[in-house]
């Protein structure tokens, strides 16, 4: 990460969604693999119920199918049943990958 991108990042302070940090980033001007990697180290897990599609494309290698996939099975109710859901398309790790980067709140 750039020192740049660091500083307008902390002056954008606080997020209330993915969306808002890319912003950020993207007027950064950073290259996809170094927002990949700014992800995986500052991700703020998104809501699985709430999370627009664009969010959720923001996960690290998701794409428009799982984007899709993530979507359908709304509403979650807990993990477990995301874990189930979209275990039907990728293998455990990967599954657990995912996990890391969502939630369900309230």
């Amino acid at each position: 990460m750039t020192e740049a991108a660091a500083d307008a990042l902390l002056a954008a302070r606080p997020f209330e969604t993915m969306l808002e940090v890319d912003s950020v980033l993207a007027g950064a001007a950073l290259d996809e693999t170094t927002r990949e990697n700014i992800y995986r180290a500052l991700w703020k897990p998104i809501d699985l119920n709430t999370a627009a599609g664009e969010e959720i494309l923001l996960i690290p290698n998701v794409g428009e199918r799982m984007e899709h996939e993530f979507e359908e099975y709304r509403p979650y109710t807990d993990m477990a049943q995301f874990r189930r859901e979209i275990g039907k398309y990728v293998d455990e790790a990967e599954v657990e990958r995912l996990a890391r980067y969502v939630e369900i709140r309230g």
